[in-house]
This record gives structure tokens, C-alpha cells and sequence, in this order.
């Protein structure tokens, strides 16, 4: 039987050690973080007293980012009675925080239990304003199990005192080889005239901008405001010149295969799975001279009306069958590094297409990455303070609301 598949992402917005940059620091690439103060000793024990299993959550969630049949859903609902309602209710972070915030701040449910967020300056405003519940370790199990160990040093999350990785991924350039005949290998592509009024680049700030950076010769993560407006002013012209045809959020994948863009900025999962779910070609590169990393990751809101069951869904979807099938599906990286073979014992079961789906799934060094991608990536801009975020944004923002 044909498996589903499909991917997904808004990206990440704001840098430090990402997850997935733990793992190339594990590859001897070296990351830059600043820790965070985690909470009071007694706040795990606080939050979890008395908290019992309701037996339904909700989630939310990102488009195209876990199976529309929701397999692993309703394989937790089998096992453990708890019903799931699935959303996909978050379109970019900034957005999501400024529409759960108030809720938050009043100390009232925003109706979601777990929530994907990435590590962005937006989860940097949701852990340190204490909207986020602290994890009772004792009861993910299967995180400790089944987890790539450097987990536990992201910057923005050290200890995973308040999230666990959903997946991880890659900014990169996707193009459609039948329009573009020829390789796409640097940034410098999306300033080729050549494509004027065919090219897409990403509305958020944070991800336009630390493109720029690296297109102008800069790493984002050693990067200074003198910086930033070089950068600015690359990717201005690159706008004033008519090369751009629109910023994008998620909408890039659908412009693409329309044909209204023929190479744009793209996040790895969504063009390997559109390839396999519609039959297309599209290409996706790590240019030669850099693309991006980022992590989502799974959190329960402080106000949360069923933590106990929200809890045990996320250390269900860290055991092993359940990993490796929605790694199957959403084509991101995976966190549980056995997956891998696992994903390669469920091909060896399969035939023809599914077979090699599924084997091209688990090669993939966009779902596990080999020290050859992972060279050329980069950590994003990071901000030592809200205000130097605020300077960052005020660089940028103007290209695509200008």
C-alpha cells in the first residue's frame, strides 16, 4: 500500500545553538549560545501536583506537518484512551504569539494543550514571560530512550526544561529544473537577472535577513548592524531590480508549482515531500556558500487544561515505530538518530515504488544530515537582547513592507 506523505514548515526566526545545531557541534562544527536561566527547583514539582489525565488535548500545530490521517494520533488513542484534536492553526510565530499572548498573560487557556513553536525570539518571549509549563522528565521515558543526546544543549532551551524537538530542518534554494536548465549552486542565483520576476524569497525578517547576510559573504551568527545594512542593501537591490516577484510565507510551495517562481528560498521538507506527493521535479540545494538551520519543537502552554495527557502524547511520539513513521511522512530531520534503520527495515519489507520511497526517505541527508550538509550550514543572527532583535527587524522589514 502507497504510504502518505508530506511536509512543512515556517521557519525559524532568531538564532543561538539550535537543536540541530547540537548536532554539528557533535560533528565538530562549533555553535555560539548563550544559556538560559531555567526555573525553580521546586517549579516542576509545583506545576505537576495534582495534575491528572483528562483524557482528550488538543494540539497545535503547523500545516502539512504531521499525516492528514493521523496515524500516530490515533495509534495513542488505541493505547492510552486519550482523544486528539489536531490544528493546524500556526502560520508563523510571530503572528501565534501575539494571538496567544493575551490569553497567557490573563492566566487563561488559549483551548491547546502542546504546541509546536520554533526556537525563534517568539520562544524566547514565551519562556522567559513563564507561558511555558516545565517538563516533568519523569514521565518522557522515551525522550531519554530514544534521543539524540545533544538535545539537551540548545542555547535557548538547555536541559529541555520547557520543549522536545518535533523535527528539524534546512533553509535552502529550491528550483524547477524544466524552467532552469542550469545547476543552482550559490546564493547569488536568486540575484541572477536572468530570472527576473521568478524568484521568491521569505517574508519573514529573520529568515530574509540572514539570507541576505550570507548571500553579502557574512556568517549571521559573527554578524554587526553595520553588517545587517550591507546585507540590507543587497537584497534592496535585489528588489528594485524586479527580480523578486513576491516575499512568501508557506504560499512559496504552491507558487512554485504554479510556475509563478521558478527558484526560491525553501525549507528542505516541504520540496522533498511535494516531489513524491505530486509527482514533481523540483531541485532543493544547501548553496555552496550557506543555507540556514532550525528546530520545532513541542510545549505545553502554563495554562494548559490537560498537561498530563498532552505530556504523554509527546513522549509517544519519541518511541521508536512512532518517530520513524512520522519522520516518514514529514521528511524534516529526524531527532531519534535510530530511526534511520528502522526506516530502512521498513523499506526492506516493502516493494517497488513504496520501496524506494521509503529508502530515498532514509538516505536522504535532508532527514539525517551527513557532515557534508552539515558544513555549509549556519546558525542564525543571534541577539543578545530584545533590542538589538528590534534593530534587526528595523533593518529588514522595510524590503518587504516597502
Amino acid at each position: 500500500m502507497t504510504r502518505s506523505r508530506l511536509g512543512r514548515r515556517d521557519a525559524l526566526r532568531l538564532g543561538g545553538l539550535s537543536a540541530m545545531g547540537a548536532f554539528l557541534a557533535a560533528c565538530g562544527v562549533e555553535g555560539k549560545g548563550k544559556p538560559q536561566a531555567s526555573v525553580a527547583p521546586d517549579a516542576v514539582a509545583k506545576f505537576w501536583a495534582n495534575k491528572t489525565q483528562n483524557g482528550k488535548l488538543n494540539f497545535a500545530g503547523w500545516p502539512l506537518y504531521m499525516d492528514p490521517k493521523k496515524p500516530e494520533l490515533k495509534k495513542f488513542t488505541q493505547k492510552t484512551g486519550i482523544q486528539v484534536t489536531y490544528d493546524e492553526v500556526i502560520q508563523e510565530m510571530a503572528p501565534w504569539f501575539a494571538k496567544v499572548q493575551p490569553q497567557l498573560s490573563a492566566g487563561q487557556s488559549i483551548g491547546y494543550d502542546v504546541m509546536v513553536i520554533t526556537n525563534s525570539s517568539q520562544f524566547g518571549q514565551f519562556r522567559d514571560s513563564g507561558f511555558l509549563a516545565p517538563l516533568d522528565h519523569a514521565k518522557l521515558p522515551n525522550y531519554a530512550a530514544n534521543a539524540a543526546k545533544s538535545y539537551a544543549n540548545s542555547s535557548y532551551d538547555p536541559g529541555n526544561v520547557f520543549s522536545i524537538p518535533y523535527a528539524s530542518g534546512i533553509t535552502g534554494i529550491a528550483y524547477d529544473p524544466s524552467k532552469i536548465k542550469e545547476p543552482i549552486t550559490k546564493l547569488s542565483d536568486l540575484w541572477n537577472p536572468k530570472y527576473k520576476g521568478k524568484v521568491g524569497m521569505f517574508r519573514d525578517v529573520q529568515e530574509l535577513g540572514n539570507f541576505g547576510l550570507l548571500a553579502a559573504g557574512i556568517d549571521p551568527a559573527k554578524s554587526t548592524e553595520t553588517d545587517w545594512q550591507k546585507a540590507a542593501a543587497e537584497l534592496q537591490k535585489q528588489k528594485d531590480a524586479g527580480i523578486v516577484r513576491n516575499y512568501y510565507d508557506q504560499s512559496y510551495v504552491d507558487a512554485l508549482g504554479k510556475g509563478e517562481v521558478w527558484i526560491t528560498m525553501a525549507w528542505s521538507g516541504d520540496i522533498f515531500q511535494k516531489n513524491v506527493s505530486d509527482g514533481t521535479n523540483f531541485k532543493f540545494v544547501i548553496p555552496e556558500d550557506g543555507g540556514t538551520i532550525w528546530t520545532d519543537n513541542m510545549a505545553i502552554p502554563v495554562t494548559a487544561e490537560n498537561p498530563v495527557d498532552a505530556i504523554m502524547l509527546m513522549d509517544f511520539l519519541y518511541e521508536l515505530e512512532n518517530a520513524t513513521t512520522l519522520a516518514e511522512y514529514i521528511n524534516y530531520v529526524c531527532p531519534v538518530p535510530a530511526a534511520q534503520a528502522q526506516m530502512r527495515k521498513h523499506a526492506a519489507a516493502l516493494t517497488g515504488e513504496d520501496k524506494e520511497y521509503l529508502l530515498s526517505v532514509a538516505e536522504s541527508p535532508l532527514v539525517f544530515p551527513g557532515e557534508t550538509e552539515y558544513d555549509r550550514l549556519h546558525y542564525y543572527v543571534d541577539f543578545n537582547t530584545a533590542e538589538e532583535k528590534k534593530d534587526f527587524e528595523r533593518v529588514f522589514q522595510p524590503i518587504v513592507l516597502g
